[in-house]
């Protein structure tokens, strides 16, 4: 049966782990203090106010939470960061909204995600800092993530990522962070590359714990009760009169980020969870494989950790439309252009806070307001996980390849890859449809993973197993306080 952190496995690793924070000063944060960051103690705000966003200082795992000030050094907290783009962008009557995970600290929302992963097995003695090593298998931000969180616990760290991934993500990995780098042939959808080599580790490094985003229950639990939180927020701040919270569109990747979609349907029980892909991997839509280039999302498989009964439908987007937006939201002729049509100087300088998938997910939007045809009552809320500063590198190659970007461009592509969205690769599911995607997880975790068939029956099944899942957090947060009682550092 789907097992739980809930308890202490080992006081002698717990110990170690308690020494260890102890001498290195790291303080934990609990999952609630992520949520309401008003909650965290004076004495720690008063520190960060030196510290830099990205800077390894333990210090950051305050700043795990939505609602950082929008500075790279000394900011605190205010109000959830967000982008609410307008119909002159959209081409569509209803309000898009988007987190922006660009003030988290690495740039991206995944450190949530990585925390959700390590922190409990930390304060259960299951993960013996001064023994084990983190695996962190990924195909972008969350390896990212997990090596800096890890980093700030005081404990080392491996990085298993595609060869293909962009450059600027082997750099700080190396450089900044001093992880463990392996890079698996391939690019975005090779997951099962990285599956393999995690099989090798596993017979051949019994210090290393793999914390695989797909099948790790804390990534999912992160974001219903932090990510789902924080859009709820959002949604009261933006909510016109008459107004309704319509749908939430993400990315499936992980399925960590979609998990907020669980939390959202208890406060808007009529909502629209969306799942986005891309068009050249489309397997929620057509069960489909292949290659593409929306860095962090579509790995050929279903992960463990989708609840896809929640899920109602999937929009698959191409690659292609999102580098030709990248190149339009940051290039200068392409903002030129956005000026000339009338766009808001105010949300021109703010386009480059939308990475590749979060333009991914900004056109799933788009196909959602006009599959269901939205109104101006209607509110979507999507995800930004990083900015264009993670994808220079990707802007250069565009440029190379292409040559260098005009007016004339900007205006084929905002034509034509914006408002010429169309409602086409789109598929709602019903009930049945949902029980072949859950059935996909067969063949990845229980013929490849080594899941047990139990398991997989009892995600579907068991119509409690889910809310238990989620609200595993409650005890976290008090495994967390007990933690940190023991460490003596907030006395």
């Amino acid at each position: 049966m789907i097992s739980f952190t809930d308890k202490v496995t080992n006081e002698k690793a717990l110990e170690n782990a308690v020494q260890r924070f102890k001498e290195r000063n790291i303080i934990l944060p609990t999952f609630e203090q992520q949520r309401h960051p008003d909650l965290i103690p004076g004495k720690i705000k008063d520190q960060l106010k030196d510290v830099g966003l990205w800077e390894i200082n333990p210090l950051n795992l305050f700043r795990i939470t939505w609602k950082n000030e929008p500075r790279e050094k000394g900011g605190l907290y205010g109000d959830v960061n967000y982008l609410e783009l307008p119909p002159e962008i959209t081409g569509v009557k209803a309000k898009i909204v988007l987190l922006i995970g660009k003030w988290f600290p690495t740039g991206a929302h995944k450190v949530g995600a990585a925390y959700g992963c390590l922190a409990p097995r930390i304060t259960t003695g299951e993960y013996d800092p001064s023994y084990h090593k983190a695996v962190w298998p990924s195909t972008g931000n969350y390896c990212r993530g997990g090596a800096f969180d890890s980093k700030l616990m005081g404990t080392e760290s491996v990085a298993i990522l595609p060869e293909e991934m962009s450059q600027e993500r082997f750099s700080w990995l190396r450089d900044e962070i001093g992880s463990e780098v392996i890079a698996t042939p391939g690019c975005e959808s090779n997951v099962k590359e990285i599956y393999d080599k995690c099989w090798e580790i596993r017979r051949t490094r019994p210090d290393c714990m793999i914390f695989n985003q797909f099948d790790e229950f804390g990534n999912a639990v992160w974001h219903y009760h932090t990510t789902g939180k924080a859009i709820e927020e959002v949604y009261s701040a933006v909510k016109p009169q008459n107004g309704r919270l319509a749908a939430y569109v993400s990315a499936t990747g992980s399925a960590g980020t979609i998990a907020a979609g669980d939390y959202l349907r208890t406060v808007a029980p009529h909502l629209k969870v969306v799942a986005s892909e891309a068009l050249q991997c489309p397997t929620l839509l057509r069960n489909g494989f292949g290659g593409h280039r929306i860095e962090g999302i579509g790995d050929k498989h279903v992960p463990w950790i989708h609840n896809v009964k929640n899920t109602d439908m999937v929009t698959a987007i191409d690659d292609e439309d999102c580098m030709r937006i990248l190149r339009l939201f940051n290039e200068p002729e392409g903002l030129k252009y956005l000026k000339s049509q009338g766009i808001d100087d105010e949300i021109i300088k703010e386009l480059h806070l939308i990475g590749i998938s979060g333009i991914g997910n900004l056109l799933s939007a788009i196909k959602t307001a006009k599959y269901y045809e939205m109104t101006e009552e209607d509110v979507i809320i999507t995800v930004a996980t990083d900015s264009a500063d993670m994808y220079r590198s990707r802007l250069d190659e565009q440029k190379e390849s292409k040559g260098k970007y005009s007016e004339i461009e900007a205006a084929k592509d905002f034509e034509k890859c914006i408002f010429g969205t169309t409602v086409d690769y789109t598929k709602e599911f019903d009930y049945y449809d949902r029980k072949n995607i859950h059935n996909l997880k067969y063949f990845t975790w229980i013929e490849q993973q080594a899941k047990e068939l139990e398991d997989l029956n009892q995600l579907w099944d068991d119509r409690t197993i889910w809310d238990k899942i989620f609200n595993q957090v409650h005890r976290w947060d008090e495994l967390i306080n007990e933690f940190n009682e023991r460490t003596g550092l907030l006395k």
